[in-house]
């Protein structure tokens, strides 16, 4: 074996290793817990009695379970709609050059690097209800005469985590979607716009055709991250006001290690991955479709 064999058999196992360790083994284990009876008292042994797909039934019947799967939806769809359109919005007027554009571009950026919790714990203060700083701003725009109970409302307590977690998601968004635009021939627009077309025609007819491919592989990263969400919603709402902010990610952990029905717990954990696995198939489909046309 030549010496760049082994460095390239090096090169494969490693990072196989990492995927198979930390990655396929606890999938592997929590995909046995889902069809056996884990409570505290077997936690420690790995043969346990065995249920089939009792926990998976019991996880579906619990209405509990029924509204944080519909959380997760309404969650899930606001963070798309809210993450791909202010991201192509801010992307397509950031790739016209103007003085401090990159500046604004790289600063926007710094949102996303935040930790989740640190981003939680800022819109939480921000939104209190008697010092927080968005009831400040609608009160001195005249837009509300008391303060908004945001986090402590159920009715309302969902759009207040989308608010934060679109703020903390639609940077990654606009970069890479940014990143698409830039590969569009500016001749094209300057042809239309010889041709009479204006800003809104050359967006619908140049622009979202030509970064179609990029929109819809931000599209699977999106949903994939929302599927995936729990520290932010952690330091903002824990999950409540009611269960009215609880998801998946976090219904599984409240399951397994508050209430110690590690069975149960893992059966609504491999559901939620089965969920973010298949979206990541249609990331890896499309990835493969935009690099063979």
């Amino acid at each position: 074996m030549t010496a760049n064999s082994r460095l390239l058999f090096w090169f494969i196992v490693c990072p196989m290793t990492y995927i198979i360790g930390l990655i396929g083994l606890p999938v592997a284990y929590n995909a046995l817990m889902s069809v056996q009876d884990v409570q505290l008292s077997n936690l420690g042994t790995l043969f346990r009695p065995f249920v089939g797909l009792t926990n998976f039934a019991t996880a579906a019947s619990d209405p509990l379970f029924r509204q944080v799967a519909l959380n997760t939806a309404v969650f899930v769809v606001c963070n798309l709609i809210g993450q791909v359109g202010l991201g192509t919005i801010v992307a397509a007027f950031l790739s016209s050059p103007f003085p401090g554009s990159t500046t604004i571009r790289g600063l926007l950026l710094v949102t996303w690097i935040l930790p989740g919790l640190v981003v939680g714990t800022v819109w939480k203060w921000m939104f209190a209800t008697q010092y927080g700083v968005v009831n400040f701003v609608l009160h001195s725009l005249g837009v509300i005469d008391q303060n908004i109970a945001w986090l402590s409302d159920p009715r309302i307590s969902m759009t207040a985590l989308n608010v934060a977690h679109i703020w903390f998601g639609m940077p990654f968004s606009m970069i890479l979607i940014a990143a698409a635009l830039t590969s569009i021939p500016r001749e094209l627009y300057e042809a239309a716009a010889i041709d009479g077309a204006g800003p809104i025609r050359r967006f619908l007819y140049i622009t979202l055709p030509s970064i179609k491919p990029a929109i819809l592989a931000v599209c699977c990263l999106i949903v994939v991250s929302a599927l995936r969400a729990f520290d932010v919603i952690v330091a903002l709402t824990q999950g409540g006001p009611v269960n009215a902010t609880n998801v998946l990610p976090l219904f599984a952990y409240q399951t397994s290690f508050v209430e110690f029905n590690f069975g149960i717990g893992a059966a609504i954990g491999s559901f939620a991955f089965l969920l973010v696995f298949i979206v990541a198939l249609v990331y890896v489909r499309t990835i493969r479709s935009e690099q063979s046309a």
